[in-house]
């Protein structure tokens, strides 16, 4: 039945397409000289006219130096026509592609002759453009269902991406490099997704998912990468934008609370209130954004059940009533010295404060003894500052351009946690403080140079990173805490790379190939007193290449090929000496002894379009050795189950994804994303060495899973829009586990007033309330199954108004 369904796949993903073909311009430049005295000729008509019909595109002519450059050229074929007087007219072929922004023509040389020139018939022709396939763009605009909401909900409709554990995953895989603006940050973590929940959607113009990086990103992430482009308005004169959105969470009990806890947080309230502004006059453009979010979530609700091999079995639940106030501020200025150079220094400010009031209760088999509850107060302040500059040099020649930019960032993770520990026969109060500053220093130069049929990019980078930790444990009577496994930590991360990229393109074939060289140095320092770990480290220079060759079979048709290699170090969280205790008897605690998990990976992708819609598939292939995950274990004869980051064995992921997209009428119009892999991870034996040095072992892991999501979009009279989005992921593999399937249904409603300047929208996340995580975890000794009835239904209602 499985090779059934894998062949049915792959013929259907032989006649796909790219949904998210994307209209582009080219500005083609050139030295127009002589050819008897070599002498740079001024004031030629330059003209391009399409190949097919000989109609004219566009014109201009060289300036004093003889250098012409001719703006907003479709993709297409074309004629080169270049006349003046007393040389004789000289036309050449001339392909523009979809792969670059500028093509040189470096010097071309005309021959004296009396001649005299044609009249010219000027029509206009255009042309749709398909881009390289290797990214989609989404605006967040077009994502009515999830206005209002966090980054985080808002990814959870575009094609590819799911989230699980409030982490992002690309095609099943949570191995992802997040990016705001192009540049890594704080705000959502070096090389993983944290805080993407608190960041508001509204605050963000488009979300870029790559799937094959070229070598000028970062090598790290090998899932992909997501860039998350902030809102930037470049209109002359004084505009903006003011939204205010409100709405409530958790309008029913989903579960009841076991016995003896606090109430759980109902008809949760959100609010967000936004605003953007812009100046722009001469050279100076002057923007400012500013979002703040307040919410209370109920962000976990598990019910978990424990069962061990001498038949002891605990139910237990896990409720976390959370209050979070997020905010975001970010300014800086264009400033455009002259035509040649240019200057951007911005700077952003996050501040985010979380209060959870957790309650954890403990419970024999049929809940007629608590043998345990466990309440606690996190109190959390996460600060963020950005300073950010850059420079743009570009050169007489269109499209040569030289960027450099210096990024400097600072995150403070201020953190307490208070606890009060019931057991039957005494009571303590515990608490632990952690405070973790980290400084982070990015330098990159980055130089590009147009060909005729193509570009060269390179550049280098330098990353200078240190998270100095500290960690003190308060325990008080009868105190479960392990206290001597505090102290201090400093992590340090070096790393300079280098990288070359060469786009290739012309009537039928496309290419890309690059090299990134990095060379890693990591140093984790730790408490020489620490019960268990010791200082630990590793460094390495290693290359990435990547690869893609495309053949145009027309111009609605193309097959690509891309390969590459990444890497996926472990994050400072990876390897935090310091058990948290977050869930009373679940102990998730880090290992310094974790190394890089390096994946290759191949793709093939075919797309096609037509008026109306398009069709994308891809099949992909991706193999990782020392593949990181989590392990989970105990160490007899205590209960206690000890959750450790290791490097384990190798792993897999294949897969079809696939993009259908139709506008059947201008009332309504659909597109349906099809994701289905197999993911599997080779038998592996690890040694685990917190508390004590254990042995653990775990059998093959494989399972055949996917998402199915569907996005209907309808435009009524009036200015009214809706969205229907359905959303189903089939059960799949989580470390030492499976997660069962989940499904939601999403709603949402906007119409514009006040002559298209306003905006009112309502919205309803899973409206049905179906989406529950649920789990079953198997290790050594034990069992456990969970179902987390989380907070995932959220109404919402907001209003907006340009300006």
């Amino acid at each position: 039945m499985k090779t059934k369904l894998i062949y049915t796949l792959l013929f259907i993903s032989f006649f796909s397409a790219n949904l998210f073909a994307q209209g582009k311009s080219v500005t083609v430049s050139g030295l127009i000289k002589g050819k008897a005295d070599n002498s740079a000729l001024p004031y030629v008509n330059v003209v391009v006219k399409t190949e097919k019909d000989n109609a004219f595109v566009s014109g201009t002519v060289t300036n004093e130096e003889g250098r012409f450059t001719v703006s907003k050229i479709p993709s297409g074929n074309y004629i080169l026509e270049i006349s003046y007087i007393g040389y004789a007219t000289k036309k050449q072929t001339l392909y523009v592609g979809n792969l670059s922004d500028y093509l040189d023509l470096k010097t071309i040389e005309i021959t004296e002759e009396s001649t005299a020139l044609n009249e010219v018939v000027i029509t206009t022709k255009v042309k749709e453009i398909s881009d390289k396939m290797d990214k989609k763009t989404f605006s967040l605009t077009d994502n009515i269902s999830q206005n209002g909401g966090s980054v985080l909900q808002a990814m959870q409709n575009l094609p590819s991406v799911t989230t699980q554990d409030g982490k992002v995953q690309l095609r099943g895989n949570d191995k992802v490099t997040v990016l705001i603006d192009g540049k890594q940050t704080a705000l959502t973590g070096f090389g993983n997704a944290t805080g993407l929940d608190n960041i508001p959607a509204s605050a963000i113009e488009r979300i870029e998912i790559i799937n094959n990086p070229s070598a000028k990103y970062d090598a790290n992430g090998n899932a992909g990468i997501i860039n998350i482009i902030y809102k930037k308005n470049k209109k002359n004169g004084f505009n903006g934008k003011v939204g205010l959105t409100s709405g409530l969470g958790s309008l029913w009990v989903r579960k009841e609370n076991l016995p003896t806890i606090r109430p759980q947080y109902t008809f949760t309230p959100k609010i967000n209130p936004s605003v953007s502004l812009n100046y722009r006059k001469d050279k100076v453009n002057v923007f400012f954004q500013g979002d703040y979010l307040y919410t209370e979530t109920l962000n976990k609700n598990e019910f978990v059940t424990r069962n061990y091999d001498d038949g002891t079995i605990i139910n237990s639940q896990l409720k976390r009533n959370r209050d979070t106030r997020f905010t975001t501020l970010k300014t800086g200025i264009d400033y455009a010295i002259n035509d040649q150079n240019s200057l951007t220094i911005s700077g952003m400010f996050g501040s985010e404060k979380i209060l959870d009031r957790g309650d954890q209760p403990f419970f024999n088999s049929d809940y007629s003894e608590r043998l345990r509850l466990w309440q606690f107060l996190e109190d959390e302040l996460k600060t963020t500052v950005m300073a950010t500059a850059s420079y743009q040099h570009k050169f007489k020649e269109a499209g040569r351009i030289l960027n450099a930019g210096f990024n400097y960032t600072f995150h403070r993770e201020d953190e307490k946690y208070f606890y009060d520990n019931y057991l039957p026969s005494s009571t303590g109060t515990d608490a632990f403080k952690l405070l973790s500053d980290e400084q982070v220093y990015d330098f990159n130069v980055d130089y590009i140079e147009p060909l005729k049929y193509g570009r060269i990019e390179t550049g280098l980078k330098l990353r200078n990173r240190n998270i100095p930790t500290n960690m003190l444990f308060i325990p008080g009577a009868n105190s479960v805490l392990d206290s001597n496994a505090g102290g201090w930590a400093t992590y340090k991360e070096l790393i300079p790379a280098v990288y070359g990229n060469y786009i290739f393109e012309n009537k039928k074939w496309e290419a890309e190939l690059g090299l990134r060289l990095e060379y890693v140095k990591i140093q984790y320092d730790v408490n020489p007193d620490h019960v268990v770990y010791k200082s630990d480290g590793y460094n390495y220079t290693q290359p990435f290449p990547n690869m893609r060759l495309a053949y145009k079979i027309n111009d609605n048709d193309k097959l690509s090929i891309f390969y590459n290699r990444r890497v996926d170090r472990p994050n400072e969280v990876d390897i935090r000496i310091f058990p948290k205790y977050d869930d009373a008897e679940i102990i998730k605690v880090g290992n310094p002894a974790l190394r890089p998990q390096f994946t290759n990976s191949v793709e093939m992708g075919y797309k096609t379009s037509w008026e109306k819609g398009s069709l994308y598939s891809a099949l992909y292939h991706r193999f990782a050795n020392g593949t990181i995950t989590r392990v989970s274990s105990t160490v007899p004869p205590s209960t206690l189950i000890y959750a450790t980051f290791q490097n384990v064995n190798k792993s897999y992921n294949t897969g079809i994804e696939m993009v259908l997209a139709q506008e059947l009428s201008p009332l309504y119009s659909f597109n349906v994303n099809l994701n289905a892999y197999r993911n599997q991870i080779d038998a592996f034996t690890v040694e685990n060495k917190y508390p004590t040095t254990h042995t653990f072992s775990a059998a093959q892991q494989e399972v055949f899973s996917g998402n199915l999501k569907l996005n209907n979009s309808f435009h009524f009279a009036n200015g009214i829009d809706a969205q229907l989005t359905a959303v189903y992921l089939a059960p799949d593999i989580i470390p030492q586990g499976k997660i069962q399937s989940r499904f939601s249904l999403d709603l949402g409603l906007k119409k514009a007033i006040q002559k298209g300047k306003g905006e009112l929208f309502f919205n309803a996340t899973d409206l049905l309330n179906t989406m529950i995580i649920k789990k079953q975890i198997d290790g050594q000794g034990f069992n456990y199954t969970s179902n987390d009835y989380y907070e995932t239904q959220v109404v919402r209602l907001g209003y907006s108004y340009k300006f």
